[in-house]
């Protein structure tokens, strides 16, 4: 059996699950532009509310090229994580080989105004039918 494309990590409390699917409806090959949707779910296992306040990936393409992309919150939300609540969310990714990784972290803060960061293990853009199933 050869490794998961997703991921699934844990940190401080804060369990990241990770998994992408190739859209091959976005993509052209001729261009080249590969496209990606990915699935990020979140959940604060620990005992602390906590808030997520920024995002950082490290996108590497097949050629070793590397984008990181860094801003304020996930799609537009900075949400906030009583312990046992989760939140999920879909966004993209454009490469311009065939496949790629994707890796980051999320920057969190306690009530108690600590920061503190999440690791989003690394996961692979990969068109295959190894990663159809997200989640």
């Amino acid at each position: 059996m050869g490794q998961s494309p997703n991921s699934n990590t844990t940190t401080l409390g804060v369990r990241v699950e990770a998994a992408a699917q190739f859209d091959p409806e976005r993509s052209d090959p001729d261009r080249p532009h590969h496209f990606y949707a990915y699935r990020i779910r979140i959940t604060n296992e620990g005992e602390d509310t906590v808030q997520l306040l920024r995002r950082r990936w490290e996108i590497r393409d097949a050629n070793n090229n590397t984008e990181t992309v860094s801003g304020n919150g996930v799609v537009g939300y900075q949400p906030t994580f009583e312990p046992g609540m989760s939140f999920e969310y879909t966004s993209y990714c454009p490469l311009k080989t065939e496949w790629g990784t994707m890796e980051g972290c999320f920057t969190f803060e306690r009530k108690g105004g600590e920061h503190f960061d999440v690791t989003v293990g690394r996961f692979f853009l990969v068109p295959s039918a190894d990663n159809a199933e997200v989640f």
